[in-house]
């Protein structure tokens, strides 16, 4: 039996390991752990998701909360060596490129235990980001490398990261497959866009996030479309601390939504203007257009395909590239590049495999 620790702490993770989870519950020679550093923990954007997605309850909730990087991060590899070295598991699994994955995996490495690492190989270029930091990190410590994509194969490869490496699929779109039939229709009367915004570098520089509002505004008025935009409590609070305030007539601004609320809103949306990794997939997912509010992003093949266009922090641009992207021929072909909804299943398969294989 495989004794797996998995290691969540945030909203892309709860959706990913509600795919994985369900393969493992649903395979035999598996026992999973699961392990919430708490790192987001507002019942908004953690506890909707265990429910909505039939995720288990965490078998510890850390409880790490809020705090710079380097004081989350302590904090977490404070608490994960002691869950670790209760648990004793055989392999501890973290997802994507937040600081509960960064955690894990330099728990996992200090401890000595194997680490698998899930949508390993991405890479945007821009070590400024933390998220870019934690990713690479994370590869470097990993003994399974399980990629979404090609493109992130080829990035580990170019980095001289081959043996340990598995090309899956994305478990982000197994979550749309096993869930569609639940995903609510959009109820907005009118055709709207959808925006989402949280990256540190936007909403934490007042004239960057000033601009991109302008130019979500811009988009509204030019495309004749109410602006969708769930936001943080503490996006919220960033924009209503510009100064002078903001045109926001255009702007529809509502709490967080669970993962199916979201899910439905992509899928309604005429557009989608973003700076999240995930929101980008899920627009490429539902064949909406995208405009991602930076200047690079790790998903290169929704820019390569032309499902997706980058807009820098500035309302000409991103008014230039929304319009370019409205008049996109929904109907174009969405090349298979992140799988076919059964990267969980073949992920269960190489744990399971590894485990025969260990000496």
């Amino acid at each position: 039996m495989l004794r797996l620790a998995t290691i969540v702490g945030a909203r892309p993770q709860f959706i990913k390991a509600a795919a994985l989870s369900r393969a493992i519950g649903a395979a035999r020679g598996i026992a999973e752990t699961l392990i919430h550093t708490g790192q987001h923990y507002d019942a908004g954007m953690s506890a909707v998701f265990f429910a909505e997605l039939d995720l288990p309850e965490p078998a510890q909730n850390l409880g790490v909360g809020s705090g710079t990087h380097a004081e989350q991060t302590a904090a977490m590899l404070c608490r994960l060596e002691a869950a670790l070295a209760d648990l004793k598991p055989d392999l501890v699994l973290v997802y994507g490129d937040t600081n509960s994955t960064l955690a894990g995996a330099l728990a996992a490495a200090k401890a000595c235990l194997p680490l698998a690492h899930v949508e390993a190989g991405l890479r945007s270029g821009n070590r400024r980001m933390p998220e870019e930091i934690n990713r690479i990190v994370t590869d470097r410590l990993a003994d399974l490398l399980f990629t979404g994509t090609a493109a992130a194969r080829r990035n580990l490869e170019t980095e001289g990261l081959t043996a340990a490496v598995r090309e899956v699929g994305d478990v982000m779109y197994d979550c749309v497959r096993l869930f569609r039939a639940r995903i609510p229709a959009a109820t907005a009367a009118a055709p709207y866009a959808l925006a989402t915004l949280h990256r540190a570098e936007n909403t934490d520089d007042p004239a960057r996030l000033a601009a991109i509002v302008a130019g979500l505004a811009a988009v509204g008025d030019g495309a004749g479309l109410d602006i969708v935009l769930p936001l943080h409590p503490r996006t919220k609070a960033a924009l209503g601390a510009l100064a002078p305030p903001l045109d926001t007539r255009r702007l529809r601004i509502t709490d967080p939504v669970s993962y199916l609320d979201m899910m439905g809103l992509e899928a309604g949306a005429r557009i989608i203007l973003t700076d999240s990794g995930g929101v980008q997939k899920e627009a490429f997912f539902h064949g909406v257009p995208c405009v991602t509010l930076r200047d690079e992003t790790e998903w290169v093949e929704t820019v390569e395909s032309g499902w997706n266009r980058l807009a820098p922090a500035e309302p000409g641009a991103i008014a230039a590239a929304a319009t370019a992207m409205l008049a996109l021929d929904r109907t174009r072909p969405r090349p298979p590049f992140y799988g076919d909804g059964h990267a969980a299943e073949k992920i269960v398969a190489a744990l399971l495999a590894w485990q025969g294989g260990r000496p």
